[in-house]
């Protein structure tokens, strides 16, 4: 090696080890990840970003795309990579640059992932050292974060829990537990439930969290076991569209989860809030057991709400065999016969909704109760099978 030479290695590794002592440097100053991103960006003159677990940028200096990262870095072959290594990963760019990839390593995970992408004629000397050791003090920023935060989360669900389990409270405690999550008194809220089965990928939650919170800024939300609360400032209609936008975002990102959205009334007091989180969760809980999903609004249930009180499905079913028989195996009737209660039972509007004749409706309603030996003329009789026609449609099907 030329005497030049090795004055430029020997250069090039006491700047090296200046850099790593600015960057150890900088967890004992009231620094954070911004700071280690600019310091790597300044010294190799590369763009760097820094992306969290969901590939979202937490920082970024010196240029470059922060689509075309995401696009590169959540490859599932370089997330695989990167998982399986725990070391930085040299990817070629655009034309002829390179990109480097080094996760960020937090406690047992990788949390995150500091990418630096260098021009062919940019100095690289020390590179993906330098972007490891940069990787690791971006852990230590990280994981402080999320120590504080997780703390604070803890107290604010704490809180939320409190506000969900205080119904009729009067004792002023859900008064000061609203005020500190920052309840708007007097004016109308909703409470959303967001359930997801209890083998669904822990990320839906927490995109559901985050959708949410982005969303509407002022709703207090709430990452529970197996499902997002959250108490949003807006009426039944803006919170409607909320969680159908919500829940199409969750089924793009997260495809085949099974997604069960309810919406409980209006609550304008602190103490209210448990009434309405009860009246999201019944919509839930009818929802899941008629095997659907989808957003559902407590008011909209109706007799479901009475009707999926019972706990055996099959005392339904029964139910519904008893006062319907054999018109169960007769799909027209069945269905004229429920188009009919929709209709209040006008033969005239069912006919327009079944595309028949209003004299095809008469018949078929006198079919009807040939077959099951009612009268619908009669309240007990057209209450029996109106509420076993409900059960028919709820259910899906009588076994």
């Amino acid at each position: 090696m030329s005497t030049e030479a090795a004055q430029r290695e020997n250069l090039l590794l006491r700047e090296l080890v200046a850099v790593y002592s600015h960057l150890s440097g900088l967890v004992a100053q009231n620094a954070d990840v911004s700071a280690v991103v600019r310091l790597v960006a300044r010294h190799t003159g590369a763009g760097v970003a820094l992306l969290g677990r969901s590939l979202e940028v937490l920082a970024a200096a010196g240029g470059g795309d922060p689509e075309r990262l995401r696009a590169v870095v959540g490859l599932p072959r370089v997330l695989a990579a990167i998982e399986r290594n725990r070391r930085p990963l040299t990817l070629p760019g655009d034309g002829h640059d390179t990109m480097l990839v080094a996760p960020v390593v937090v406690g047992e995970e990788v949390s995150a992932y500091l990418v630096t992408i260098t021009a062919p004629d940019g100095d690289t000397a020390g590179g993906p050292l330098l972007t490891e050791h940069a990787a690791t003090i971006c852990g230590i920023f990280l994981g402080r974060q999320w120590v504080v935060a997780a703390a604070a989360g803890r107290a604010r669900l704490d809180l939320v829990e409190g506000l969900l389990l205080s119904r009729d409270r009067e004792d002023g405690e859900a008064e000061r537990w609203a005020q500190h999550l920052g309840f708007l008194r007097g004016r109308d809220h909703h409470v959303v439930a967001a359930a997801v089965p209890d083998d669904a990928d822990p990320r839906v939650l927490a995109s559901i969290e985050h959708l949410l919170g982005m969303r509407v800024p002022e709703a207090i939300v709430a990452a529970r076991e197996h499902e997002v609360v959250a108490v949003v400032p807006v009426g039944l209609d803006d919170v409607r569209r909320l969680a159908s936008g919500c829940a199409d975002e969750v089924a793009r990102q997260h495809p085949g989860t099974r997604l069960v959205v309810g919406l409980g009334g209006p609550c304008r007091m602190p103490a209210e809030i448990a009434r309405s989180y009860e009246q999201a969760r019944s919509a839930v809980d009818t929802t899941s057991r008629m095997g659907r999903a989808g957003v559902v609004a407590f008011e909209d249930l109706g007799i479901q709400r009475l009707l999926f009180q019972v706990p055996d499905l099959g005392e339904l079913r029964a139910f519904a065999a008893d006062v319907l028989g054999p018109l169960l195996g007769e799909a027209p009737l069945l269905a004229t016969l429920t188009a009919w209660f929709e209709a209040n039972g006008s033969p005239q509007r069912t006919a327009r909704e079944l595309h028949v004749h209003p004299n095809t409706v008469a018949y078929r309603i006198r079919r009807v109760e040939e077959i099951t030996g009612m009268h619908l003329d009669q309240h007990r009789d057209r209450l029996m099978v109106a509420v076993a026609c409900e059960i028919v449609s709820s259910v899906g099907g009588v076994a």
